[in-house]
């Protein structure tokens, strides 16, 4: 019986094929150090530590990988930085306070969540000009993007709703109402569901997005943990459906839910205030950064298992994955 053995980047299968192992770039922003960590998914370790501007929080990147789009809070900007030097090339206006945003599918325009005034800031990526502010509720944060990119979602910390904008009116067409200082939004795939955190709730709402009817609200228990610290913020879908991950805050846990049933299954034991996720391109791994703790956890998603910590900037906030 042979076996595959994995030499460096290249996976030997034992009958003469050679398989390059999948290198991307991952990309983590530092609340607290100013900075961003890059990171080899390969060697799995810190290849670059850059400075950028203050309380770096939401980041994204491009479809192609080019550039990446980093909220400096502190600022009242979205720096754009070219990933082949790590120099930022240029701010977007993005409304005071940008914290989460999300690009369209096609990769422009960027919506961004402006927490102190109650807005949601549409910036056309290209020409650095506002098409729209959206009046939302109050500290809005959390941002995701239908698949067909038709419907924006924000959630609102303080108003505890989900707003679904029209993204060719730029009109809340619909709110609804979930528990506690919501955080974060995710779509599945194909649409079919939208997914909702929140924090001081300690819950993840599961919503219909053609009905903008709850399915299923989402509880956790973990024994040892007290309810107060059980706090979801960021979660990721499986490409598939079948998982959905989420942060669970200063629990200091991902929670691995069945896509299908809406039962959780698993807690993953990870670094200190476990905050934002983000798989690989292949969805092999996912990363969870750990804001206390200074470090990020590497989940491997077949086995369910964190295969590796990683130390990091000071307070990591955000992650990113490069598309390649």
């Amino acid at each position: 019986m042979w076996r595959p053995i994995l030499l460096g980047m290249i996976l030997v299968t034992g009958v003469g094929i050679a398989i390059p192992a999948a290198a991307y770039t991952v990309y983590v922003s530092n609340e607290k150090g100013n900075s961003i960590s890059v990171i080899d998914s390969v060697t799995m370790a810190v290849t670059n530590t850059v400075a950028v501007g203050r309380r770096p929080r939401g980041i994204t990147i491009s479809n192609d990988g080019k550039f990446l789009f980093l909220a400096a809070s502190d600022e009242d900007g979205v720096q754009v930085i070219d990933t082949a030097t790590m120099k930022v090339v240029r701010t977007l206006q993005s409304g005071p306070d940008p914290e989460l945003f999300i690009l369209h599918p096609s990769g422009n325009p960027l919506y961004i969540a402006n927490e102190d005034d109650a807005l949601v800031t549409v910036v056309d990526v290209e020409k650095n000009q506002i098409l729209a502010q959206v009046p939302v509720g109050v500290e809005p944060e959390g941002m995701g993007i239908s698949p067909d990119g038709k419907m924006l979602v924000n959630t609102s910390e303080t108003t505890n709703m989900a707003h679904f904008i029209d993204t060719t009116t730029f009109q809340v067409i619909d709110s609804v109402l979930v528990d506690s200082r919501p955080r974060f939004a995710e779509f599945n795939r194909d649409g079919s569901r939208l997914w909702v955190s929140s924090e001081v709730g300690g819950s993840i709402a599961v919503i219909d997005p053609k009905t903008r009817q709850i399915i299923k609200t989402i509880e956790f228990e973990i024994p040892g943990v007290t309810r107060e610290a059980i706090q979801p913020v960021g979660v990721r879908v499986t490409s598939d459906g079948k998982y959905a991950f989420a942060a669970l805050g200063p629990a200091n846990r991902v929670a691995v839910i069945n896509g299908e049933t809406l039962e959780v299954e698993k807690y993953l034991l990870v670094g200190q205030r476990v905050w934002q996720l983000a798989f690989t391109p292949d969805q092999k791994f996912l990363y969870a950064t750990n804001g206390n703790s200074n470090d990020v956890s590497i989940i491997d998603v077949a086995e369910l298992k964190v295969v590796k910590t990683i130390a990091v900037g000071e307070a990591p906030w955000g992650v990113v994955v490069s598309p390649r």
